[in-house]
């Protein structure tokens, strides 16, 4: 099947609208003091933008290291690191993160935006090449798995910042770090997983990324909680 219009129409609302529905699910979570609506729409579209950066890197570095476990490791670091330039730029360094939730709020969207258009990149791809209903099947698996992982991947990041949001530098940026190198390995596991089993046991790595994420929503009740005097789980 060819590239034409009605193909580009179904793969964009097929990968982003999902990812839509996940950024309603996680901002709920934020109700109280909810973020501005013009930055929550730029740091997903800036989370969308990062995958056309991402794409010639990883190509190039596909090039250069072809298969193998390092390039699973460069791809994951890749990714979060986009992801995380991404809400830096737009959001984390303004005067509306001011409070430790911000920081996963947006962690979370820009990892949203990139999972839309990955996944409707993903879906034109499959549905050139094996029609629409596979292309539809194969996107309610990515729907899944691959949007919560680069979910759980930029949470990582951004619970990192929000235990640290009331210490000093030095700490802030000790968690940062911490925070970048536990999405990387995240992101590094799953791809391995799914890749080491041809997509046999899917299900299995999929529970894995459910079980991270019931983990991660008892710790964003508990950062919601948090307050420059008691600044700790």
């Amino acid at each position: 099947m060819e590239i034409n219009g009605q193909t580009i129409f179904i793969a964009l609302t097929g990968g982003i609208f999902p990812a839509l529905l996940w950024l309603w699910f996680w901002l709920k979570e934020d109700h109280l003091r909810p973020e501005p609506r013009g930055l929550i729409i730029f740091t997903f579209v800036a989370g969308m933008l990062s995958v056309l950066l991402v794409l010639p890197i990883e190509k190039f570095f596909y090039s250069e290291l072809r298969d193998g476990f390092l390039l699973i490791v460069v791809w994951a670091a890749t990714e979060e690191l986009m992801k995380y330039g991404a809400a830096y730029l737009v959001a984390l360094k303004t005067k509306f993160l001011d409070e430790p939730i911000d920081c996963v709020i947006y962690m979370i969207t820009a990892a949203l935006g990139f999972a839309g258009l990955e996944n409707a990149l993903f879906l034109i791809s499959t549905i050139q090449k094996s029609g629409l209903a596979e292309g539809l099947a194969t996107q309610n698996l990515r729907f899944i798995g691959a949007s919560l992982l680069h979910v759980i991947g930029s949470a990582s990041i951004g619970i990192a910042m929000a235990l640290s949001f009331y210490s000093g530098w030095f700490l802030r940026k000790t968690y940062l770090f911490l925070g970048i190198v536990f999405a990387v390995l995240l992101h590094t596991l799953f791809n391995f997983f799914i890749i080491k089993n041809s997509g046999e046991n899917i299900f299995t790595v999929f529970g894995f990324v459910w079980v991270i994420v019931v983990i991660f929503l008892l710790i964003f009740e508990k950062i919601k909680r948090m307050s420059p005097v008691k600044s700790s789980l």
